[in-house]
């Protein structure tokens, strides 16, 4: 699914426009950004949790060549799904 898909489904899911849809979905998704990027966690219970974690900077091989790369440290997006969200999947 893509996002044109999601918003589609939201709208037709809460009886509302796409525009009204998709409007709510870049909300959602600039709420969730700003807060990952404070570093904050973000939780909803049933489906799942947003967080962030620091990957630590390592030395790497370039399969190509042999030869040692160092890769940096950086954060990045972690997502848990919920238990809710875990068994509806299963």
């Amino acid at each position: 699914m893509n996002k044109s898909e999601l918003v589609t489904a939201i709208a037709e899911s809460a009886d509302i426009t796409k525009a009204t849809a998709e409007k709510a979905l870049q909300g959602f998704l600039e709420a969730v950004t700003g807060s990952l990027k404070k570093g904050d966690s973000v939780t909803m219970v049933g489906f799942g949790t947003f967080s962030t974690t620091k990957r630590a900077a390592r030395t790497g091989r370039n399969p190509q060549t042999g030869k040692d790369i160092k890769i940096p440290a950086k954060t990045v997006v972690k997502f848990k799904a919920g238990k809710k969200l875990a068994d509806e999947v299963k």
